[in-house]
């Protein structure tokens, strides 16, 4: 039991690329919806600082 567990996560020598492309995908799952989060936010302040200019203008 214990030789199939350390085989597993050994993965006959290419562990450090399956864990690491593992980890680096979850990461990556992680930050995106972050990011996007913020650039929403920023789009969101810059149409609304553009909708404010116009009407400033028109009045």
């Amino acid at each position: 039991m214990k030789d199939g567990i350390t085989e597993f996560f050994a993965m006959g020598g290419y562990a450090l690329y399956v864990w690491g492309s593992f980890g680096m995908t979850a990461l990556l799952m992680i930050i995106e919806p972050i990011m996007v989060r913020q650039r929403r936010k920023a789009a969101v302040q810059r149409i609304s600082r553009l909708v404010r200019l116009k009407s400033e203008q028109q009045s």
